[in-house]
């Protein structure tokens, strides 16, 4: 029993401490790229020793990776509860809603890793993830064999997503996850509707 509640405390530290690396490494990639970040100043900032960052990470470019690998895990998890064929508006809208609550949830990682300073990969994994499961079932629900304009309309709707995903995180996220699948629902009806016009 003893020796169960040292491994939840050694647990919880563990968490703590992974956290405030977290927090580190984010405020430090609002400020600068990866490239000139260095694990010492990650430490002093927390007050750690470097040893302590080492426990868990190579480097700030592994620990960067790891952070990116879970949040990316948490968006597969979304898209594979909903593994329909084709799905209907109403799926995707709630696939939305799952992507802003998410981001909600990891605003710190997702602000960074989106701005300037982020990575330009993780953010085309996202954009090829919501082309996949959303966009393209969304304009079959329209039109069943999508055209050369169709294919237009797929790289800006998908780009407006990634978009709407960053002025969300850097306005604070005012609105709720839902009000914010419905605006992506708008965006994209008012787009098929000048397809089809």
């Amino acid at each position: 029993m003893e020796k169960e509640k040292k491994g939840r405390r050694e647990d919880r530290r563990v968490r703590k401490t992974k956290a405030a690396l977290r927090k580190a490494l984010t405020d430090f990639l609002r400020e600068k790229p990866i490239q000139e970040i260095r694990v010492r100043e990650i430490a002093d900032k927390i007050d750690i020793n470097r040893g302590t960052f080492y426990q868990y990470y190579r480097d700030v470019y592994d620990m960067l990776a790891q952070l990116e690998a879970e949040l990316f895990e948490q968006f597969n998890v979304i898209f594979k509860a909903h593994r329909d064929p084709v799905m209907t508006n109403e799926d995707i809208k709630a696939v939305f809603v799952q992507i802003f609550t998410l981001l909600a949830v990891n605003a710190d990682l997702a602000i960074v890793l989106m701005g300037p300073n982020g990575d330009p990969v993780f953010v085309d994994k996202i954009r090829q993830m919501v082309r996949r499961r959303c966009i393209d079932d969304f304009f079959r629900n329209y039109q069943k064999n999508p055209d050369e304009t169709f294919e237009y309309f797929y790289a800006y709707a998908v780009s407006g997503c990634i978009g709407l995903f960053q002025r969300w995180l850097s306005g604070g996220a005012r609105e709720t996850p839902e009000q914010m699948a419905d605006i992506v629902e708008e965006i994209l009806l008012k787009g098929i509707q000048v397809l089809e016009g």
